[in-house]
C-alpha cells in the first residue's frame, strides 16, 4: 500500500518541481479562529490524502436568481416556467478566465485534465491531492484535530491563500476551514422509544379543532400514523396517481440506512394498499453511499423518512438516495484516506442529475456558524439551481427551539464560534438557506407549537423580500428590547411552515417505535407537497418547484395558523408561537 501511494506521489514530484510556480504572492482566501471544541492533536500525515474542491465564481449567479424568483411567483406571468438542465448550467458556468487561470495553477503544480474532476457546469472541480501539496498550493499548514466532545478527529486548517492572480477566480476551497459537522451530519430526530405493536383504541370520541372543523381520531394525541395526517391535514380519501410524472425523494448520509423489510411492515400497518403490490422504492448510490438491508443496520432516520414521505404519497414514484460518509479520521492509520463533505458530493450529483424528483426532503443539518459562510453561500446558491429546475427543497428546522444543536435547552452553549464567545441564538443550516423551505414542528390536535421546534433567524442571509410583511408584522410584536443582541432581525427567518413531529409511529429492524422531532416534520410536509404536485399535473399544471413566494403570498391562507407553543433555548424561553408568522411554526401547518 506504501509503494503504491509513493508511485503515485512521485509524478507530482516531478511536475511541482519542474513547472515554474505560482506561489510567489500568496493572499489570505479565508482564515477562522480556533473553532470551539476541537483541539490540535499533531501535524496531518504528509501523505494523507484530501479531496480538495475547488469552487469557481458562477458567472450569471444573478440571473439565475431572477429567473428563479419569477417562475416562482403565482402573480407572475413566467410562474412555473421552470429551467432546463442546460439552462440552468449555462448560467452557473464560470467565466473562461476563470476556467484557464485555475487551469495554469493547477498545471503548475503537476495537476493536469487527467487528474481533475468537473461538475456538470464546470464550477466545481475535485482534484484528490496528499496533504504535503495541499499545502505548497495554499501556503497553509494542516492539522489533524480533535473534537473535544466526540472523540472524532478531522484534517483541517485556520487559514488558506491563493496567489494574487488567481484570487478572484477561485471562491472558496474545501476541506480547508469547515469545523463542523458536515462531515458527519447530525440527524434531527429528537427522541425515540418502543411503542405497543398495535394503535390501542382509546374508546374516547373524535377530537375536533373548532378553528379548522377538521374532526381527528382521538388516538392521534398519542400516536401520529398514516391516517392521522391525512385526517389533520384534510387529505382523507385523496389517491395520488403513479403515471403523471411525479416524484419524490429522500436524502440520507453518513450509514443512515432505509430498511425495505421496514417499510413492508409499516405498510401493512398503515398503507394496506402499498403492502398489497409490495411497493418500495427505487435505490440510488452517491458517491459510492451503501444499501445494506440487515435489519441489524436499519436507521431511525431513514426508516422514518422513507416510510412517512413514500406511505402519504403512495404510489407516486419514490426515490431514496444514499450518499456515502466520512469515516471517522484515524490518525494511527498510516496511509489515511478521508472523503470530507458528504453533502457537495450530494449537490453534484443533483444538478447532474437529468431528472432529479420534483420534490426532496433532508431530514439533516448543522449550526449555522459551524460552516463556513462561504460554503453556506455557495450551497444555498446550488439550492437555487436546484429550485429553478421545479425541484421543492424542504428542510427540517432542528430540533434546539432557538438554541445549538443540542436538544436539552438547559445545556445548551449558544456560544458564538467566532472567538468573541458571545451568547446568541443559534440558526441551523441549511434551513436558514433562503431558497429552501424550512419545516418546523408541532404536537397534539388541536396543535400547538413544539418545544424543539427550531426557528430564529441566519446570520448569514439577509431576509428575503418574500418573508418582509409575515416577518415583520412578528417582529413588531415582540416587546421592544426582547432578546436584544442575541438574534439578527434582518436575517432570514425560519421556519417558514411546521407539522406534526411528535409520537411518530416507524418501524425500525421490525418493530414499531415512537419517534419525535423535525426529522418528521419535513418528510411529512414533502409527502403532502408530492400530493399537491399530483393535483396539479393531472390538471396540465407544472410542478411547484421553489415553494416559498407561493407560501407566503398566494397560498398563506391555506395554512392553519398556531398560536400556542414556545421554542426555549440558551437559558430563555424562546419565541412565541403567535397569530401570524412566528419563529416557532412559520405560517403554520
Amino acid at each position: 500500500m506504501w509503494v503504491s501511494s509513493l508511485v503515485s506521489i512521485l509524478p507530482l514530484v516531478v511536475f511541482a518541481f519542474a513547472l515554474p510556480s505560482k506561489d510567489c504572492e500568496h493572499q489570505v482566501k479565508e482564515e477562522v479562529v480556533s473553532p470551539q471544541g476541537w483541539t490540535i492533536f499533531g501535524p496531518a500525515p504528509s501523505d494523507h490524502f484530501i479531496n480538495l474542491r475547488i469552487a469557481l465564481p458562477q458567472s450569471n449567479f444573478d440571473l439565475l436568481e431572477q429567473h428563479l424568483y419569477e417562475i416562482s411567483d403565482p402573480y407572475h406571468e413566467r410562474y412555473g416556467a421552470h429551467l432546463t438542465k442546460e439552462e440552468v448550467e449555462d448560467l452557473v458556468a464560470p467565466h473562461p478566465d476563470s476556467v484557464v487561470a485555475v487551469n495554469e495553477w493547477l498545471s503548475s503544480h503537476g495537476i493536469q485534465e487527467e487528474d481533475i474532476s468537473r461538475s456538470s457546469a464546470g464550477d466545481w472541480i475535485t482534484i484528490k491531492v496528499p496533504v504535503w501539496l495541499v499545502e505548497k498550493m495554499l501556503d497553509t499548514k494542516y492539522y489533524v484535530w480533535k473534537h473535544s466532545t466526540s472523540g472524532e478527529y478531522i484534517v483541517r486548517t485556520t487559514s488558506y491563500s491563493l496567489p494574487k492572480d488567481i484570487l478572484d477566480h477561485v471562491e472558496l476551497i474545501q476541506p480547508t476551514t469547515m469545523f463542523g459537522t458536515f462531515k458527519r451530519l447530525k440527524s434531527t430526530i429528537h427522541s425515540i422509544s418502543q411503542t405497543n405493536s398495535q394503535v390501542q383504541s382509546q374508546n374516547q370520541p373524535p377530537v375536533s379543532d373548532p378553528v379548522t372543523g377538521l374532526t381527528v381520531d382521538a388516538s392521534c394525541n398519542t400516536t401520529i400514523t398514516i391516517t392521522c395526517l391525512q385526517q389533520i391535514y384534510n387529505a382523507v380519501g385523496y389517491t395520488p396517481s403513479a403515471h403523471v410524472g411525479n416524484s419524490v425523494g429522500i436524502s440520507g448520509y453518513l450509514g443512515d440506512f432505509a430498511n425495505k423489510a421496514d417499510l413492508q411492515s409499516f405498510f401493512e400497518d398503515q398503507v394496506p394498499a402499498a403492502a398489497a403490490v409490495n411497493a418500495t422504492y427505487n435505490f440510488v448510490s452517491v458517491a459510492g453511499g451503501l444499501d445494506s438491508q440487515d435489519p441489524a443496520d436499519a436507521s431511525d432516520e431513514s426508516d422514518l423518512d422513507t416510510q412517512f414521505a413514500f406511505g402519504l404519497s403512495f404510489p407516486v414514484k419514490s426515490t431514496f438516495f444514499s450518499t456515502a460518509g466520512s469515516p471517522p479520521f484515524d490518525p494511527d492509520v498510516k496511509t489515511p484516506t478521508d472523503t470530507n463533505e458528504p453533502y457537495t458530493d450530494w449537490l453534484d450529483f443533483m444538478l447532474s442529475h437529468p431528472n432529479p424528483p420534483l420534490t426532496i426532503s433532508t431530514s439533516y443539518g448543522d449550526d449555522e456558524q459551524t460552516v463556513p459562510e462561504s460554503f453556506a453561500i455557495r450551497a444555498c446558491a446550488e439550492f437555487a439551481a436546484l429550485g429553478a429546475r421545479g425541484v421543492s427543497l424542504v428542510f427540517s428546522s432542528g430540533d434546539g427551539g432557538v438554541g445549538d444543536g443540542d436538544s436539552n435547552p438547559t445545556t445548551q452553549k449558544c456560544i458564538t464560534n467566532d472567538g468573541k464567545n458571545r451568547t446568541q441564538f443559534i440558526p441551523e443550516f441549511p434551513a436558514s438557506c433562503p431558497f429552501v423551505t424550512a419545516v418546523g414542528g408541532t404536537s397534539l390536535f388541536p396543535e400547538q407549537g413544539v418545544f424543539f421546534s427550531g426557528g430564529g433567524f441566519s446570520n448569514y442571509f439577509p431576509r428575503p423580500s418574500y418573508q418582509d410583511a409575515a416577518v415583520q408584522g412578528f417582529l413588531n410584536k415582540l416587546r421592544k428590547g426582547t432578546y436584544s443582541g442575541l438574534f439578527n432581525p434582518n436575517g432570514r427567518a425560519i421556519p417558514d411552515v411546521a407539522t406534526q413531529s411528535e409520537f411518530f409511529r416507524v418501524f425500525i429492524g421490525g418493530v414499531p417505535f415512537h419517534v419525535a422531532g423535525t426529522s418528521a416534520a419535513s418528510p411529512t410536509f414533502a409527502g403532502f407537497v408530492t400530493l399537491l404536485n399530483d393535483a396539479r399535473l393531472k390538471k396540465g399544471l407544472p410542478p411547484l418547484g421553489f415553494l416559498n413566494p407561493l407560501l407566503y403570498s398566494k397560498a398563506a391562507s391555506g395554512f392553519n395558523d398556531i398560536t400556542v407553543g414556545n421554542n426555549p433555548g440558551c437559558g430563555t424561553e424562546g419565541f412565541n408561537a403567535t397569530v401570524g408568522w412566528d419563529a416557532v411554526t412559520g405560517l403554520g401547518t
